[in-house]
């Protein structure tokens, strides 16, 4: 699939060179947090920082729990990651949340060589675990996944030797798009709300549609 294309279930690819990746992903990000009115955006960023290639969704998370501090509520950091071993829990306090949601799920995986660097997004459930044959709950409405390496073979040794600064890259492409998607569509709330317009109901960016392969979720 082309970079910055949309497949036929709504999943696009973008590169992380390419200039317009920040752009595309929060148009991504807007546009499906525009047809959700009234929900509130929940980030949920997925690994660990005791290995490079996973720790792509805490840097991803640090970031955005930084820059969008009391205003969007974000699980998984560096300090505070949302791995394996929690999951089931961080889901409990997000069913305890007594608003409506929208949530938004990060995380890193392997793919093909010529993947690699890409973030993959669109609309459904991440399952997290499922390229390391972990058997974890699937999480979110909408989920981002960066290609952080090759898949295939020895993935555990594979995530540890995943060169850091490619990751680091990735997180801030990822969390910039975010943000930019979030201020988006705040800006195009604001401007129905001064004109009486139905807030909520934003135009959708379209995109040409085309096939794409499975890669592999860790």
């Amino acid at each position: 699939m082309r970079a910055g294309a949309r497949s036929a279930t709504g999943e696009q690819r973008v590169a992380i060179d390419d200039s317009r990746a920040v752009n595309l992903i929060g148009a991504a990000v807007r546009d499906f947090l525009a047809v959700q009115p009234g929900a509130q955006p929940i980030i949920v960023c997925i690994g660990t920082d005791r290995s490079t290639g996973d720790a792509l969704g805490p840097l991803v998370g640090t970031q955005l729990e930084r820059e969008l501090v009391g205003t969007v509520t974000v699980f998984g950091t560096l300090e505070r990651p949302v791995h394996a071993g929690n999951l089931s829990e961080c889901l409990q306090r997000m069913q305890q949340l007594a608003f409506p949601k929208a949530v938004i799920a990060v995380d890193a995986c392997l793919g093909s060589l010529e993947s690699v660097g890409t973030v993959t997004l669109g609309p459904g459930p991440l399952r997290p675990g499922a390229g390391v044959n972990k058997n974890l709950p699937p999480i979110g409405d909408f989920c981002l996944t960066g290609v952080v390496n090759v898949g295939g073979f020895m993935e555990y040794f594979v995530l540890q030797n995943t060169r850091l600064s490619l990751v680091v890259r990735m997180a801030k492409v990822i969390a910039d798009g975010i943000s930019f998607g979030l201020r988006l569509l705040g800006g195009e709330l604001e401007a129905a709300a001064a004109q009486g317009g139905p807030a909520g109901e934003c135009p959708r960016h379209s995109e040409a549609t085309e096939s794409e392969g499975q890669n592999r979720q860790i």
